[in-house]
């Protein structure tokens, strides 16, 4: 969230802000109730300045005249201050309404629009890859080597749940072995998160955990969610903490299942494990101080490349647009990797996404830092970055790495961990 005293000092700024991000949120009235419930606090705290003076004085009543008149006068004191209580009630409520919907500031750079007008800002060092045979898709091939079981899991658990299988299973853990042995040697302080969260740590995220537009599954009669991410219980790890200037930045590595209702979510694009409910991620986050926010997105961007690099796929990077960019983001880049299987003639999708959200989350969470020496603290600045998102990753290398006889060279990155060099042949 937005600093309440900064909306009232720049009233058309985030208005202008909500409308090149698609929000629609009424900052001029949040501003006018804002201020109303403001001058109807201390006119609250007045009244009961009044109250306490005219209840200390009863008892140096002359008589029982006078008594009983400054007990009225302290009955009507309270009786107005309990009306401006509900008012402020009803004020906060309309108000609180407004603001949180208002999505953070913009990077400068962000390019404005949906969508579609987000802007490549470079490819990987990896080329595409021309093939001159059938290209199959992942589902093809994960049917003919058996690596993933989607009939299974739709009878355990409903369409968009899996078995992963044989090779695959290895893929998986191989990917994650890989990526945290090289954030850890970045300094990275490698976690596996709990599954569930309280609403209020994932509403502090910037997730919603309940009604229609949640894409959260939440657990009925209990204050619990699933998480759709590790950047829930990372990012809520330190709330209503207060940190050590000295102990910034700090870095977090986790690993962690999610889970996604996918609402909505169909279409050949979203086949297979493109678009699942349940699927297993390592996530980066860093708690940061403001100064030092933009270099960190910048450095997770890069930890991303590194990855996708040293697996050997193709890759290009995206700076997301203004109104693609969710509440908490000040600036997001995803990374989308070349799939020859999707679509008629190959596709890029997204495997990857780093978001910069300033002091956005920490403000929701409650997450500051003090300065050595100094009184008062201020809010820490958070990020987050995708470091590999299994699933995804699996497919970019089922396609990417399928051969003419139909085996899979497994990324020489991966080999170590998985214990043989491809998958599969056809004669």
């Amino acid at each position: 969230m937005l600093d309440r005293r900064f909306i009232l000092e720049n009233v058309d700024l985030v208005q202008q802000n909500c409308e090149i991000r698609g929000v629609k949120a009424d900052v001029p009235r949040f501003a006018q109730l804002e201020t109303e419930r403001r001058t109807l606090q201390q006119e609250i705290e007045e009244l009961s300045r009044q109250a306490n003076a005219v209840s200390k004085s009863i008892g140096k009543a002359k008589d029982d005249a006078e008594r009983e008149s400054r007990k009225q006068e302290g009955r009507r004191l309270r009786e107005e201050k309990d009306q401006k209580q509900a008012d402020i009630d009803r004020i906060s409520a309309e108000g609180d309404a407004i603001y949180n919907r208002i999505p953070n500031l913009t990077h400068a750079e962000t390019p404005h629009g949906g969508e579609e007008a987000s802007q490549e800002l470079r490819r990987g060092a990896i080329e595409v890859r021309p093939m001159s045979f059938p290209i199959l898709d992942h589902v093809a091939l994960a049917e003919q080597h058996k690596l993933v079981d989607f009939e299974g899991g739709a009878r355990i658990a409903g369409h968009g749940f899996y078995f992963l299988k044989n090779e695959a299973v290895l893929l998986e853990l191989a990917l994650q072995h890989f990526t945290i042995d090289l954030l850890v040697k970045e300094g990275f302080t490698p976690m596996i998160t709990p599954d569930l969260a309280r609403n209020e740590i994932v509403q502090g995220v910037g997730f919603v955990p309940r009604g229609p537009e949640t894409q959260i599954y939440s657990i009925e009669n209990h204050d619990l969610n699933l998480v759709a991410t590790a950047e829930i219980t990372l990012g809520g790890l330190y709330a209503g903490q207060v940190l050590e200037e000295e102990q910034l930045p700090i870095k977090l590595c986790g690993i962690s299942h999610c889970y996604r209702t996918e609402a909505g979510a169909a279409g050949r694009a979203s086949r297979g494990l493109y678009r699942v409910h349940q699927f297993t991620k390592v996530e980066m986050f860093a708690f940061t101080l403001p100064n030092q926010s933009e270099d960190m997105h910048n450095y997770l961007c890069n930890l991303e490349c590194e990855i996708f690099d040293s697996l050997g796929l193709p890759y290009k990077v995206l700076d997301i647009a203004s109104g693609d960019l969710g509440g908490p983001a000040y600036r997001k880049f995803d990374l989308e990797a070349w799939m020859p299987g999707r679509g008629s003639e190959g596709e890029y999708g997204e495997v990857t996404s780093t978001s910069n959200c300033t002091d956005y989350q920490a403000r929701r969470l409650n997450i500051r830092y003090k300065k050595k020496g100094e009184k008062g603290t201020d809010f820490v600045h958070t990020l987050n970055g995708t470091a590999v998102a299994n699933s995804r990753a699996i497919i970019a290398i089922l396609e990417n790495c399928q051969q003419a006889d139909g085996s899979i060279i497994i990324p020489e990155v991966l080999q170590k961990y998985v214990g043989k060099e491809r998958i599969g042949a056809v004669e």
